[in-house]
């Protein structure tokens, strides 16, 4: 079962599982679900790392945590693209 299955204006189709949602909520709970659906549908940073592997970012002003850049992994798989993880950086990086 998923969490939630959301498209971005370019047509991609994103899918969060129960699992990775379980997952992002052990280990890094101050992530939340609005949190990645926003950063997904309008980040202000998206790098490829190769063509199965992308990071999302998004900067959330709001949060009170010292790092506010919220960066979304995701990984292709079936023509869809599985959130794999969601954390909070200090800035925008492609390794780390």
């Amino acid at each position: 079962m998923n969490i939630f299955e959301i498209t971005d204006k370019n047509g991609k189709e994103f899918i969060l599982t129960n699992e990775r949602w379980a997952h992002i909520r052990k280990d890094h709970p101050n992530v939340e679900l609005e949190e990645i659906e926003s950063t997904l549908i309008k980040p202000i940073k998206v790098i490829e790392v190769n063509e199965e592997k992308h990071y999302y970012f998004n900067y959330l002003k709001h949060k009170p945590v010292p790092k506010r850049f919220l960066r979304v992994i995701v990984k292709y798989k079936n023509r869809k693209w599985l959130i794999m993880t969601a954390h909070f950086m200090n800035r925008i990086q492609e390794n780390g």
